[in-house]
């Protein structure tokens, strides 16, 4: 694929990296570049003080959205905060123009293809990690790519060669074009699909055939790895995989769960399995995995140990960003007899808060479950249908009402998973959390 002189077009800029990162890469090919966003030169600023000593080198259409600018270059590339049906972007695909984003141009353009792609609603980030993790005691020449704003794909490029074993987790952001763009991993994984993102993909059919581009365009000799005991596999079963299909299950480990599920919680369980099934299928022997366990990485933001004294455990959970991910929080903790307080709540996505209500309901008492204000939160307080709540609208108030609550206990944890987006008061939840980190440290040192 030859970009060099080629007019480009990139839909949305936004102000958290990426869109900076992908400018910067068509510019270093030779594009004749075009950045339009709908939001405002004050808004963008950040992305555009990045770009400055480029401004002279890319046009600007700022504010709007112009049907010529579809129309007139070769190639779309869009952000991932850019659905695939977006009026403009129909308008470009329907002209025969070229749509890409940052997964497919880096699939194309990176020297490796041996790129494993993981995706799921849950666990996707902790999958990836540790298949990495294991992939390593073997290739040192492993690199772990995405959900992580400071690393661009775009930017990582320069760091493969064809030998390097790419672990890549894919959201559906990404994977919604890739039905055109025959992105091809090695290996594809799903860890599992619930419902999300709905306020995007419209329904759990698009939602499931989103995250079914990930393996659509394998071969044979690809592997596609599946989670035997979600209700989703079936569904994606029917798509007809060309890959070899692996299932996962925590039924039959060969390790010690219960000290397992002691150090890293019953919902670890199906990620180690995903990961090891990996592991397993690339070569690694069930000892040589074995020997790894004491070693796996902690992940930043996903019910990860903040602070800690005699009295007192803070976990940072800002990644739990559905009714699924805040169960899984209350099923690991509630189950010590430790005071347990919840900081919960945010911005809604058509989630359904019914399931996690009966397991909340079970977890924690009214009195121990603070709520962070939101649309999400209006959600989770009509299915609780409790008199009386604990809701703020700033974070800093909804810490320090946990820390009254705790003064008085010999020993106590305080659990921030939101189990929703932050929109409303956040730029996203890694913001959420880095808030959260400062705010305690603020307070507690």
């Amino acid at each position: 694929m030859e970009l060099k002189g080629k007019k480009v077009l990139l839909v949305g800029l936004g102000i958290l990296g990426g869109g900076v990162a992908t400018a910067k890469w068509l510019l270093e090919r030779g594009t004749v570049l075009t950045i339009t966003d709908l939001k405002d030169s004050e808004h963008l600023k950040p992305s555009l003080e990045k770009l400055e000593d480029l401004k002279d080198r890319i046009k600007f259409v700022l504010g709007e959205h112009q049907e010529e600018d579809f129309l007139d270059n070769e190639i779309i590339v869009i952000n991932p905060d850019v659905p695939a049906d977006n009026k403009f972007v129909k308008l470009a695909r329907e002209a025969g123009k070229q749509i890409e984003n940052e997964l497919t141009l880096f699939y194309k353009f990176c020297p490796s293809k041996k790129i494993i792609a993981i995706t799921g609603t849950r666990g996707k980030t902790t999958t990836t990690n540790w298949i990495a993790h294991f992939l390593k005691s073997k290739n040192s020449d492993t690199l772990i790519l995405g959900n992580s704003p400071d690393k661009p794909l775009l930017q990582e490029i320069k760091k493969c060669d064809e030998n390097t074993d790419v672990v890549m987790e894919v959201p559906s952001f990404l994977l919604e074009i890739c039905d055109k763009s025959k992105f091809t991993p090695h290996i594809a994984v799903i860890t599992n699909l619930y419902r999300d993102h709905l306020n995007r993909h419209k329904d759990m059919n698009g939602y499931a055939k989103a995250k079914a581009n990930v393996f659509k365009y394998q071969k044979e000799d690809d592997l596609l790895v599946l989670n035997k005991d979600n209700e989703w596999t079936d569904f994606f079963l029917a798509q007809k995989p060309k890959a070899q299909v692996l299932f996962f299950s925590e039924e039959n480990l060969a390790i010690d769960k219960e000290k397992f599920i002691k150090q890293w919680g019953i919902h670890n369980l199906l990620n180690f399995a995903a990961a090891s099934s990996v592991a397993l299928a690339l070569g690694l022997s069930v000892e040589e995995i074995k020997e790894q366990i004491p070693n796996l990485p902690q992940m930043k933001f996903r019910q990860e140990r903040i602070f800690e004294n005699e009295k007192l455990a803070i976990f940072n959970d800002t990644a739990a960003t559905s009714p699924e991910a805040l169960t899984a929080a209350m099923e690991r903790f509630s189950s010590s007899n430790e005071k347990i307080i919840f900081i919960s709540g945010g911005t809604d996505r058509e989630l359904d808060f019914k399931s996690w209500a009966k397991e909340a309901k079970k977890s924690a008492k009214p009195e121990n479950l603070i709520l962070l204000s939101g649309s999400a939160t209006e959600k989770m307080k009509k299915e609780l249908g409790w008199d009386k709540f604990s809701e703020f609208d700033s974070l800093e108030k909804c810490l320090e009402k946990a820390l009254k609550i705790v003064k008085t206990e010999n020993k106590s944890k305080i659990i921030f998973s939101p189990g929703a987006k932050s929109f409303e008061k956040f730029k996203n939840e890694f913001d959420r959390g880095e808030q959260f980190n400062l705010l305690v440290s603020k307070i507690l040192h």
